[in-house]
C-alpha cells in the first residue's frame, strides 16, 4: 500500500540459518505500523552493510517516514537521525514487528531456532520467506 501521513516503519532483524546453525542468516524487516505490512526485507548477516540493503529496498514514498528500531548499532549507521530513533525493548516502539517475527516463527518451521525443519539452500530459504510475506501482506487487516 502507498505510504500515508503519520506512517511509522518499525525495523527489526531475526536470526535464522541454512543447512546448519554455523550458516547463520539474518532477516532484516521494515514493517509499517499502520498498515501492518512488510514494506521491505533482506536476508544477510548482522553487519551495517546488510542493514543498508533493506533501507535501499524501502519504497521511495516510505523513505521519509519516521523509523523506529531496537538499539542495534547498524541501524544508527544507516538510517538518518532526523527521522530514526533507537528504542529500548520496553518502550513498545517495535512491538508490531516483533509480533510479526513471532508469527513467522510459528507458521514456518524453518525459521524456528530449535527445529528439525530447515532450509538446505539460500534460494529456498528466501523463497519461503518471500511467499510468507506475500501471503501475509494480502490478508485483510482486522
Amino acid at each position: 500500500m502507498p505510504a500515508e501521513a503519520g506512517d511509522v516503519l518499525e525495523l527489526d532483524e531475526l536470526w535464522s540459518f541454512v543447512g546448519s546453525k554455523a550458516n547463520a542468516r539474518w532477516v532484516w524487516i521494515a514493517f509499517c505500523r499502520q498498515t501492518r505490512q512488510v514494506v521491505a526485507y533482506f536476508v544477510g548477516d548482522p553487519s551495517a552493510e546488510s542493514a543498508r540493503a533493506p533501507r535501499e529496498r524501502i519504497p521511495l514514498d516510505y523513505r521519509c517516514r519516521a523509523t523506529r528500531s531496537d538499539s542495534w548499532r547498524a541501524y544508527d549507521e544507516v538510517f538518518p537521525r532526523r527521522t530514526h530513533r533507537l528504542c529500548d525493548k520496553g518502550e513498545g516502539e517495535t512491538c508490531h514487528v516483533e509480533r510479526w517475527n513471532n508469527t513467522l516463527r510459528q507458521r514456518l518451521g524453518r525459521f524456528v531456532r530449535k527445529t528439525l525443519s530447515f532450509s538446505k539452500c539460500d534460494r529456498m530459504h528466501e523463497l519461503a520467506l518471500r511467499l510468507f510475506i506475500h501471503e501475509y501482506n494480502h490478508q485483510p487487516v482486522i
